[in-house]
């Protein structure tokens, strides 16, 4: 006779918001929980150095707002991407105007880091579950193949590899582009 191993047991989304928040985050995806792994050096830089350097462009002119490991839950999970973009006028205000601390919507552009410990399918599938609703760009920044593969909506993924590629932004970013050689040159802090 085989016994089957139970299946851990799940909780609702109103549960795991209850919770306490983990260091690093912990993510709900279809009843279950799923902590992300601890930052390193690479996946740090990227992740403080490409939301600054996008809100020096659209945040002054109130065109939108990047952010670090911000939830968002909607569709029922509640996600935690290393970067999101938002657009000004999807951000949740408080009658007070200030920013508010919970976002129940999904992000504008989903940025994932992915770190040597982690697991490309589950890194994806939020992609993709992000992209089902509504988010309009995607990116998974692989920094140790130096790539990057790019998530759009009713289109197949596109890695890019080539230094002199350009990766494809939000139209509110106008005019500004960044090469995948620029965006892994940011990696770079050798002494010559």
């Amino acid at each position: 006779m085989t016994i089957s191993p139970l299946a851990p047991p799940t909780l609702s989304l109103e549960e795991f918001l209850k919770l306490p928040e983990t260091k690093p985050a912990s993510e709900f995806i279809d009843g279950r929980i799923y902590q992300k792994p601890m930052p390193q050096g690479k996946y740090s830089r990227l992740q403080t150095h490409f939301p600054s350097t996008i809100n020096q462009i659209i945040e002054k002119s109130r065109i939108g707002c990047a952010f670090t490991e911000l939830r968002c839950t909607f569709g029922g999970r509640s996600l935690v991407p290393d970067i999101t973009v938002f657009e000004w006028n999807r951000i949740p205000i408080s009658t007070a105007g200030e920013i508010e601390n919970v976002f129940p919507i999904y992000p504008d552009w989903t940025i994932e880091i992915l770190s040597p410990d982690q697991r490309p399918t589950r890194v994806i599938n939020n992609i993709l579950f992000c992209l089902n609703h509504r988010t309009t760009l995607g990116w998974l920044i692989d920094p140790d193949e130096k790539t990057v593969i790019i998530f759009q909506p009713d289109r197949q993924p596109i890695a890019l590899e080539n230094e002199s590629d350009i990766l494809p932004v939000l139209p509110l970013l106008g005019d500004w582009h960044l090469t995948l050689g620029e965006l892994f040159g940011w990696l770079s802090f050798s002494k010559s």
